[in-house]
């Protein structure tokens, strides 16, 4: 099954070859919507790990504030955190928005550059430290 829109859900969200993807709060049919996954894909839930990909799934506003600036201590310099909330039409209960979600964002040092849809009930908004933030190690 190819994503939601027809592009692979991999290639919208940016997984490739080898990375380290942390999962939280993923719905039970998450890796079935992947068709496409590139080779040695690493899904893991430890935090202890510097991840490639962060992908946070929450219908609450103040799970998201709390959460949100412990997550961007978890990725890479060069990684991503997609955060998804659920769609207005999918008639779940949810406090949170796509102006939220990129509001706080903001305010805490993090940048959006992309929002897809992710499957039918999730949309998910693609958060990056800024290129002029990002600390590298010698």
């Amino acid at each position: 099954m190819a994503g939601y829109s027809g592009t692979p859900l991999a290639k919208k969200l940016g997984i490739k070859a080898g990375a380290k993807v942390m999962l939280i709060n993923a719905p039970g049919h998450y890796l079935d919507l992947f068709t496409d996954l590139p080779p040695d894909v690493y899904f893991t839930d430890d935090v202890s790990l510097e991840n490639d990909v962060i992908h946070f799934f929450s219908k609450s506003a103040d799970e998201y504030q709390a959460k949100l600036p412990i997550l961007m201590k978890q990725i890479k310099q060069d990684g991503m955190i997609w955060v998804s909330w659920p769609k207005k039409a999918s008639k779940v209960v949810t406090d949170i928005t796509e102006d939220l979600i990129r509001n706080f964002a903001l305010q805490i040092g993090l940048v959006d550059i992309k929002v897809c849809a992710v499957d039918e009930v999730w949309s998910g908004l693609k958060l990056v430290i800024p290129v002029k933030d990002r600390k590298y190690m010698p």
